[in-house]
């Protein structure tokens, strides 16, 4: 796994090259049939200090592009959208407890729902982390 580091209008964002991404600022890691989620270090440093955290619930049923939880900020309310469809199969808890983890880890310990997959053919409209890297540079 490397990560880059992207310079953006306002700051510089990393990314990690052995993700997907998409055009609202999550990302995807895939295991074994399922997409693990969460938000890109870009999205967490537009929305600054994460306060509070909006789960999915585990064994809900989700299209791609389906709204599937809310972060509270200092500053916004922002939604994390699902970029696959399926069925969810793993939410971080620890969130709920401490959602300053977006924050500092988002390509880790930051993530935020699992989803196995119902069509894994929906992963080729990803953005690799080249495509990513310049829809952000801009």
């Amino acid at each position: 796994m490397r990560r880059y580091e992207v310079e953006t209008r306002d700051f510089v964002a990393v990314i990690v090259d052995e993700l997907l991404y998409t055009e609202t600022d999550e990302w995807v890691r895939v295991e074994n049939g399922k997409a693990r989620i969460g938000i890109t270090d870009y999205a967490q440093k537009m929305l600054k200090d994460i306060v509070g955290v909006e789960l999915p619930e585990k064994g809900s049923r989700v299209k791609r592009g389906d709204s599937v939880a809310i972060l509270e900020s200092v500053k916004t309310v922002a939604e994390v959208y699902s970029p696959v469809t399926g069925t969810i199969v793993e939410v971080n808890e620890r969130l709920l407890e401490e959602p300053e983890l977006l924050n500092k880890d988002p390509y880790g310990d930051g993530w935020i729902f699992a989803v196995e997959l119902s069509d894994p053919g929906e992963l080729e409209d990803l953005m690799s982390h080249e495509r990513y890297a310049e829809k952000i540079r801009k």
